[in-house]
């Protein structure tokens, strides 16, 4: 898949776990496993507006875009 998450590596920027941030942003730890490994088909943008705001960075930092091969 061209989109890659890289929520992992904010939640070990910000010292956080998933747990927590599935309670900041009101959304199962569960989910926030799938956003994680990227086997999610989309994502609602207020869903990623609480986890920018949790996480204090911008969508640009969770999400790359990379050439398919």
């Amino acid at each position: 898949m061209p989109i890659i998450v890289n929520l992992d590596i904010m939640l070990a920027r910000r010292k956080m776990r998933s747990r927590e941030l599935a309670e900041l942003v009101g959304i199962t730890e569960q989910n926030i496993s799938l956003l994680k490994s990227g086997k999610v088909k989309g994502v609602r943008f207020e869903t990623l507006e609480k986890i920018c705001q949790a996480l204090n960075c911008q969508p640009g930092e969770l999400l790359e875009y990379t050439e398919p091969e």
